[in-house]
């Protein structure tokens, strides 16, 4: 988890943000709040409206209704504030393979209007930092996929915006390459810059995100830590591993409603996982001079939220890298 660099006006704020394609309900009334120096993170189906949302906010298309600021500057009213304070990173790469890392760099330097000598300052820093140097005069065709996603993050890097979009960054990656990336992100964090990140991994949220809204159907359905999120969830439990059976039998006398494994020695206590209710079965057990071999805390993961909040397992609602969200 990030530490947070806040400030008293929000990077990102949003009421009532509303959008329809004719009949179709895209988004309906969400209101946001981001920190600055946070990473929040937007999780939902296919179709949910994320990328719409996405859109709204870096300017690319209007809302029906709503108010909008990013990094202080009103949306409707100082569109091109709004987009000399952002990066952009979409789901699929910016990167122009005909040209080499330092020349897509570079090129990202004019059309940010950086003068000659900043531009390549700015694009041999990105390289160093991207670990990219190596590559840097070679054609981006020759890239890995890890390699591409680091020059398309460094090319949205070039204008040092206050706040990047991350739409689906790491699809297609692989386990390596996501967490390089993640570590990337959160090394721009600990330097002071907002993430807004959309992704259907969820442990990707879990590892990275200060807080997590869930949207589906248009709506924020909820939104809090992942830690927050998962207590939702009914299905916790602590799990108490015995060494003597009459420890056991005493123990699932005493603790009424539980699950037993008599022949592993085993019981499972419904708990929220939360600290009070592990303090208040500790001290009954203690009082009662029952000794526990082992215990273990078990609490639902994200995917378990997933489902709970959208009707859908998250394997379910992730589509093909290839695919495109339908909103």
């Amino acid at each position: 988890m990030t530490q947070s660099h806040l400030t008293d006006q929000p990077a990102i704020e949003a009421t009532g943000l509303r959008k329809a394609y004719g009949d179709k309900r895209v988004l309906d009334g969400i209101d946001l709040h981001v920190p600055a120096g946070t990473i929040f993170s937007l999780l939902g189906p296919n179709g949910a409206g994320k990328t719409t949302t996405v859109q709204i906010l870096t300017t690319l298309i209007g809302a029906d209704a709503g108010q909008v600021r990013i990094a202080g500057y009103d949306l409707a009213q100082e569109p091109d504030a709004v987009r000399a304070a952002i990066g952009v990173t979409g789901q699929f790469s910016a990167v122009d393979k005909l040209l080499t890392a330092e020349e897509n760099l570079l090129l990202m330097a004019d059309l940010r209007h950086l003068g000659r000598r900043e531009g390549r300052r700015r694009a041999a820093e990105l390289l160093e930092g991207f670990d990219l140097v190596n590559v840097a005069r070679k054609p981006a065709s020759t890239f890995s996929g890890g390699m591409l996603r680091r020059l398309d993050l460094a090319m949205t890097l070039v204008g040092n915006p206050r706040i990047i979009f991350l739409d689906e960054p790491t699809t297609g990656l692989d386990p390596r390459s996501r967490r390089s990336m993640w570590q990337i992100i959160r090394e721009l964090v600990a330097g002071g810059t907002t993430i807004f990140l959309t992704t259907q991994y969820l442990e990707e949220a879990d590892q990275l995100a200060d807080r997590i809204a869930v949207l589906d159907g248009g709506r924020l359905v909820a939104e809090g830590t992942a830690h927050e999120l998962k207590r939702l969830v009914p299905g916790g439990h602590i799990s108490l591993t015995f060494t003597d059976p009459t420890a056991y039998a005493r123990a699932a006398r005493s603790l009424g409603e539980v699950t037993g494994d008599q022949d592993a020695l085993t019981l499972q206590v419904p708990s929220d996982g939360g600290v009070n209710s592990l303090r208040s079965l500790l001290d009954r057990l203690d009082a009662e001079a029952i000794e526990v071999g082992g215990l273990t805390v078990h609490t639902p993961d994200l995917d378990d939220v997933f489902l709970a909040l959208t009707g859908r397992p998250a394997t379910a609602a992730a589509a093909p890298a290839a695919a495109v969200e339908a909103a």
